[in-house]
């Protein structure tokens, strides 16, 4: 049985392999194929590749420093030194931290993400955030959310790991733009929508544009395309759209301006959101869940939402610390 070091120097020189062979002449739309096959297998394998990557690129670095401006010297490149440089570089790499190499990857990254650097941004209970991406995108982090960003001249991709966010896509001709949420994936050319992500649930809501949501099984039939004013909701292999609402979409993303709205939404559903913006928790006792609550109302304002039900319902709360129950 080999041990776990052959197995990683084997991994290892398997990616070396492949990139090698990618830049040889030779390479075909199959061998591209093949290799995001091999790198879809295992984290090892991206691990692997990201680091050769990585040292490809420092060997080039390195060579440039050298005697290799000659015509002669660009055309040919031995095989039999490429593998030590790299090999030298990674070594420096390591060196210096390569927990910063090693993003984690979907299980269904191409070649092209793997490749290219991934940013991770993220906000707290109650916190906001814009990003500006380098491609003139733009997007606006939820409560508790968390984005991976991987964007370049060849490929725009984003995971949404948890939590929600507005996108404001800016259109290149040809290139998508990719949301990955879990097993969905959300593909656009140019357009403003926001992803929610609960656990297994997303929601998609669509202000400008056209959205197509894939659940992962790559079928042309399983995916949906939703417009302006439209919402879908995906659960696993299946995807629900709302009835075009405007009005709804709009609600949806108040929390863009600090704000939760509701249309006659049962008291433990709005609850739930104020829960996910605030650290005072509010908790709804069984005789009061279904009371249909309308209206618009500061997000991080618990207190005056229960001096509200107070006074409009006669409903009573109480707190204790970081807790107010609200019962009839």
């Amino acid at each position: 049985m080999s041990s776990p070091m052959s197995r990683h120097r084997a991994i290892e020189d398997q990616a070396l392999d492949w990139l090698i062979r990618r830049d040889e002449p030779g390479w075909s739309q199959q061998d591209q194929v093949e290799l995001a096959d091999w790198l879809a297998e295992s984290t090892a394998h991206r691990t692997a590749w990201l680091r050769a990557e990585h040292g490809w690129a420092e060997a080039d670095r390195v060579r440039s420093l050298g005697d290799w401006n000659s015509e002669s010297a660009h055309e040919y490149r031995p095989r039999r030194w490429l593998p030590a440089a790299i090999a030298a570089s990674l070594v420096a790499a390591v060196g210096i931290g390569s927990l910063t190499l090693v993003p984690q990857f979907g299980e269904h990254a191409s070649v092209q993400q793997v490749a290219t650097e991934q940013k991770r941004f993220d906000t707290p209970v109650g916190g906001r955030k814009v990003v500006a991406l380098a491609d003139g995108s733009r997007i606006t982090l939820n409560t508790q959310s968390v984005v991976r960003a991987a964007v370049s001249d060849r490929a725009r991709d984003v995971w949404l790991d948890s939590g929600e966010a507005y996108f404001e896509v800016q259109h290149r001709d040809g290139e998508p733009f990719v949301v990955h949420a879990g097993k969905q994936t959300i593909t656009v050319l140019g357009t403003k929508f926001s992803v929610r992500r609960d656990r297994d649930r997303v929601t998609v809501n669509v202000v400008e544009g056209r959205v197509r949501v894939d659940d992962g099984q790559g079928l042309e039939t399983s995916a949906a395309i939703i417009t302006a004013g439209d919402t879908a909701i995906a659960r696993g292999g299946s995807t629900l759209i709302t009835p075009k609402s405007e009005e709804r979409v709009t609600n949806a993303l108040a929390w863009r301006d600090g704000m939760l709205s509701f249309n006659l939404i049962p008291l433990s559903e709005v609850a739930s959101e104020f829960n996910r913006y605030n650290r005072t928790q509010l908790e709804v006792d069984p005789s009061a869940a279904e009371i249909p609550i309308g209206g618009t109302f500061q997000a991080s304002n618990v207190d005056a939402f229960a001096r509200l039900l107070h006074d409009a319902y006669g409903l009573k709360t109480e707190r204790d610390g970081d807790r107010v129950r609200i019962s009839n």
